[in-house]
């Protein structure tokens, strides 16, 4: 009697999960980034205070999910937590200050141009390989990111907001290279758990210096964006462990344009027909890139 031929084994069992869960973390950015948009309608914006909050409510969900898994030793031994801390730390103050300052949709699409970033440093320290058509979608994308930040324009010139947005994307290259490679050694909840103890020691003192009197909708508000960062959060760094960076970072792209469109049905944002062109060639270049790489 013969044995049964064994069945066949999918390329990546664990792929269609990576794919769910940063779809979840798609959208679960979106909304925080309309929150905080929202929050900044009715009253004067504590960036600090925001980015606190984050934190302190991202720890919160580490200990109600991962209290056994999360090793908070490893945050002040290990250098590559303590990096991946203290620059996603900041990349999170950086990223609600230009959406306070630039408006959502314009924060957002610059900052998306870490997918290109992603990308080049993945390929210097994780190995990855890139294919020659990715040079395509980077030219691509640095023009569309010239268009967005205004570099033709005679007469104007990007603003310290706008160099601080570039300075984010290249923050959030790092952290998300920087995720896969800990990843070989570390649970998600100590991954996500750095970004939040580093964050909180950067926020906390600014956050207490400049207190605010802020209503009861505020704080709910500040609450739900909270919320949905650290579920945001928490699925993409989980989701980095089945999918590459490259394909993991196409998936957070449906970020831009779903708060460019947030921004332009709730808050009347909207761009010029150069910066219009400027961020569908940045859509367009990091597709490009996160496929062809």
């Amino acid at each position: 009697m013969s044995a049964s031929p064994p069945r066949p084994r999918p390329l990546n069992a664990h792929h269609h999960r990576g794919v769910a869960l940063m779809l979840v973390s798609a959208a679960a950015f979106t909304a925080n980034i309309l929150l905080i948009r929202a929050l900044g309608q009715f009253h004067a914006v504590n960036v600090w205070l925001i980015s606190s909050a984050r934190f302190i409510v991202g720890l919160a969900i580490i200990y109600a999910l991962y209290r056994r898994e999360f090793a908070p030793r490893h945050l002040f031994i290990k250098p590559k937590l303590i990096g991946r801390g203290l620059i996603g730390g900041l990349g999170v103050y950086g990223t609600y200050l230009t959406v306070v300052e630039l408006g959502a949709g314009r924060a957002i699409l610059i900052g998306n141009t870490y997918v290109v970033f992603a990308a080049l440093m993945a390929a210097v320290w994780l190995g990855e390989k890139l294919r020659p058509a990715f040079a395509v979608g980077a030219v691509i994308t640095l023009a569309g990111l010239a268009l967005l930040t205004n570099v033709f324009a005679p007469g104007v010139h990007p603003g310290v907001y706008e160099l601080v947005a570039v300075g984010v994307a290249l923050a959030s290259a790092y952290v998300v290279v920087t995720i896969r490679q800990l990843h070989h050694t570390e649970h998600t909840s100590t991954i996500f758990g750095a970004q939040c103890v580093y964050g909180l020691l950067i926020c906390a003192i600014p956050a207490a210096l400049h207190p605010e009197s802020i209503p009861p909708v505020g704080w709910a508000i500040l609450l739900l964006a909270s919320i949905t960062a650290g579920i945001g959060q928490i699925t993409m760094t989980r989701a980095f462990r089945d999918l590459p960076a490259g394909e993991g970072s196409f998936w957070q792209m449906l970020v831009p344009p779903g708060v460019a469109l947030g921004g332009w049905l709730f808050f009347a944002e909207h761009f010029s027909p150069a910066e219009f062109a400027g961020a569908a060639l940045i859509l367009v270049g990091t597709a490009w890139s996160a496929i062809r790489r």
